[in-house]
């Protein structure tokens, strides 16, 4: 079992923990990510690994709430446990050489972004960060971005929160200006790491996404994590959770991507549905 450390609330979806696991918390490197299940019952499901601290023993974990799963986990409170924590898994970012970048987070993605802009800063990098969210009251850890960022610039859809638009404006507006990034590396959702990629293209920075499709097992045996690479015209399968999560995105296929992400959106709702009656009878509501 593993004992739940830490909990704070980031906005009315996105909730972070910190979990007691000594062994991850050692080995944990940013990029990499863990499975977890809350019960015996329960399925597996990834979360990134936003931040570990060797000498308390501690991983935090940061997650939205969209499913039957995470509606568990964030009824979770300090003090309680749950039954499996495993990893580190995945391929950790590769940073080196990196002395100046751009990192670009979208909404819960942020959370994957964060860990990987901190390192950077500590290994000497000049770090850029652009963050996006739909509306102010989205926003998560602006003061740790602040924190790591040479340059911060948060955009919101609505404007209600620093500047109004989105993640590629700015990036655009950079890179139209002659600014020079050894690497970009953009983490979010699917739709906008594909118009992060396309905003690039035309300067040939290179570029790093991180894919987080379906996962099950986390070895590469089950084969839902498949993603298509598209490398010299042909056509590449690769297992996001033994190759990845980092992929170079301009050989992503994003459409398939996408595509296979919208698969268990209506299983997914009917599960959250559920669990979500579930509590409320075992609240007694």
């Amino acid at each position: 079992m593993y004992k739940i450390i830490s909990k704070q609330v980031l906005n009315p979806t996105v909730t972070s923990l910190e979990i007691e696991a000594p062994l991850v918390a050692r080995k944990a490197e940013p990029g990499q990510f863990i499975i977890l299940r809350v019960d015996d019952l329960g399925e597996r499901i990834p979360l990134t690994i936003a931040g570990a601290d060797p000498d308390r023993g501690a991983v935090r974990i940061i997650f939205q709430v969209v499913g039957a799963t995470t509606q568990k986990l964030n009824a979770k409170e300090p003090g309680d446990s749950i039954v499996d924590f495993v990893g580190p898994l995945g391929t950790a970012t590769e940073l080196d050489g990196i002395e100046n970048v751009c990192v670009v987070g979208g909404g819960v993605g942020c959370a994957i972004a964060m860990p990987v802009a901190s390192k950077l800063h500590k290994m000497g990098a000049n770090v850029t960060s652009i963050i996006g969210f739909r509306n102010k009251d989205l926003v998560i850890l602006e003061d740790e971005f602040k924190e790591i960022s040479d340059d911060l610039h948060i955009m919101t859809d609505d404007g209600s929160y620093g500047e109004h638009g989105n993640v590629t404006m700015p990036l655009k507006e950079m890179l139209e200006s002659g600014k020079k990034f050894d690497r970009i590396i953009a983490i979010g959702p699917v739709i906008m790491m594909k118009f992060t990629v396309e905003t690039a293209r035309p300067f040939g920075v290179p570029i790093t996404v991180s894919m987080n499709p379906i996962m099950i097992d986390g070895t590469g045996m089950c084969g839902g994590c498949r993603l298509t690479l598209i490398r010299d015209g042909e056509r590449i399968t690769k297992f996001a959770c033994v190759d990845g999560p980092d992929f170079n995105g301009y050989e992503v296929d994003f459409d398939e991507a996408m595509s296979r992400g919208r698969m268990y959106s209506a299983f997914e709702r009917e599960a959250f549905n559920e669990a979500c009656n579930i509590m409320k009878q075992a609240d007694g509501k």
